[in-house]
């Protein structure tokens, strides 16, 4: 019902910047929060960001200062602005939306989603 679309991963060198794209699509009636995690092997999956419709952004303690998230609500889109990288941020970072759907019976649900995961490599 609801498909989240990631983009932007890739390798980069410790103080470099990426950035992260997230598209979500289907029928949603409202977003409530867009945001980013990830997970390194071995390890509890970690917030990194995340973007509820009604407060400002939360950031993961490690990427504070660092990171920044941004939400484009027409287009349902989230972005990710990775700045000072450190290869500690090495991870499968992972799209997030918590979403109000229509089903075809006219009636709404909530529903989490996830993207299929965008591995960011920051080595020299």
């Amino acid at each position: 019902q609801v498909q989240l679309v990631e983009s932007g991963g890739g390798l980069v060198q410790p103080g470099g910047s990426l950035r992260l794209s997230c598209a979500a699509s289907g029928r949603i009636v409202s977003i409530l929060s867009m945001g980013w995690y990830r997970r390194t092997p071995g390890k509890e999956r970690e917030l990194v960001a995340v973007d509820p419709s009604d407060s400002s952004p939360n950031y993961g303690d490690s990427v504070k200062g660092r990171f920044t998230i941004s939400r484009d609500n027409a287009a349902n889109t989230v972005d990710l602005q990775m700045n000072s990288l450190k290869p500690e941020d090495t991870a499968v970072y992972s799209c997030n939306a918590r979403v109000i759907v229509k089903l075809n019976s006219g009636l709404q649900r909530y529903l989490e989603v996830w993207g299929q995961g965008t591995l960011v490599t920051v080595s020299s």
